[in-house]
């Protein structure tokens, strides 16, 4: 569940982008689990959900490295895309949370590194490579993966 302020846009990364609305100073919790609020699911119950319906919670969905178990967000932190410089990191107190690992600017998009938390991101990051990109720490492009 996001806790601050965040408008969707499009995003130089991939696709759908997720922007910070205010400014966020760094140390900020932007964004945690919430039981009941976000879903969590096994793989034994993804494995059955139909496959127009699996392949879209699969899209938004990761796989928790720790638990093994399917995380999908139920607000816009599903648009989060992937950087090698994320401006958002995993909280050590809290494996479900993230926290701003700098200030950031209003207008900026919120980024995080897939490969930090999410078991299948090689798999995420390979689908769209023709349009995934790397941003470096200024916000602007880098290299294609």
């Amino acid at each position: 569940m996001l806790l601050v302020k965040t408008r969707l846009g499009q995003s130089k990364i991939q696709g759908m982008g997720l922007f910070a609305d205010e400014f966020i100073p760094k140390g900020t919790l932007v964004q945690k689990f919430i039981d009941g609020v976000d879903l969590e699911l096994t793989p034994e119950v993804v494995d059955i959900l139909p496959g127009p319906a699996k392949k879209n919670f699969l899209h938004y969905a990761y796989r928790n490295k720790i638990t093994n178990k399917y995380i999908l967000n139920s607000d816009d932190a599903r648009f989060l895309n992937s950087s090698v410089t994320p401006n958002l990191i995993g909280d050590e107190l809290n494996k479900e949370a993230d926290i701003a690992a700098r200030d950031i600017e209003r207008g900026e998009e919120l980024t995080v590194d897939y490969s930090d938390f999410d078991d299948l991101a090689q798999e995420k990051l390979k689908q769209h490579k023709p349009h995934r990109k790397i941003l470096w720490g200024n916000g602007g492009e880098g290299n294609v993966f």
